[in-house]
């Protein structure tokens, strides 16, 4: 298995924003963009790690800025992080103003997949290797996110044993 350069595991994802996609505000669904980072991020794990993956977590979803109607929607996501099974991708969501040509961040995102088997087990994913500076920074930063997510992970576990399981309406 050998490691792979960040900029291999790239995937870009464009898409006009219509009506039907949009609030009544006219920007587009948060539960939207949601589905695109998924989709958009599973590509970029698999193509890291050439197995099928399952979303571990979402890390985080910011939402900086809108995207209105009639604007272009830009995904792009990069496996930023390795672990011996999981991999930590981001997801950089531009919107463009296509009369005007303005482009503006509209949000960003962290995931983490696990690379599977037929089985659904967890199989061994190769290392990346950070070129650019923004990848470096990234990939430098990972630890800290790493760490992070442990901690929500056990909090959730924790929640998990203490919320009730029982109907709602009992």
């Amino acid at each position: 298995m050998e490691d792979t350069y960040i900029n291999e595991t790239l995937a870009v994802k464009v898409g006009h924003v219509f009506p039907p996609d949009t609030n009544n505000h006219g920007t587009l669904f948060g539960g939207k963009l949601m589905s695109y980072i998924d989709d958009i991020a599973s590509i970029s794990a698999m193509r890291h790690s050439r197995s099928p993956v399952v979303t571990a977590s979402t890390d985080s979803v910011d939402f900086l800025a809108p995207i209105r109607t009639g604007e272009s929607v830009c995904l792009e996501s990069i496996v930023t992080w390795t672990g011996t099974s999981s991999m930590e991708v981001f997801v950089k969501v531009l919107a463009e103003n296509l009369i005007t040509g303005e482009r503006k961040i509209a949000a960003n995102a962290f995931l983490t997949f696990v690379a599977v088997n037929e089985e659904g087990k967890p199989v061994p994913v190769p290392n990346v290797i950070p070129v650019t500076e923004e990848e470096k920074y990234l990939h430098e930063t990972a630890k800290e996110r790493v760490e992070a997510r442990k901690k929500r992970r056990n909090a959730s576990k924790e929640l998990a044993h203490v919320i009730q399981k029982g109907k709602p309406w009992k």
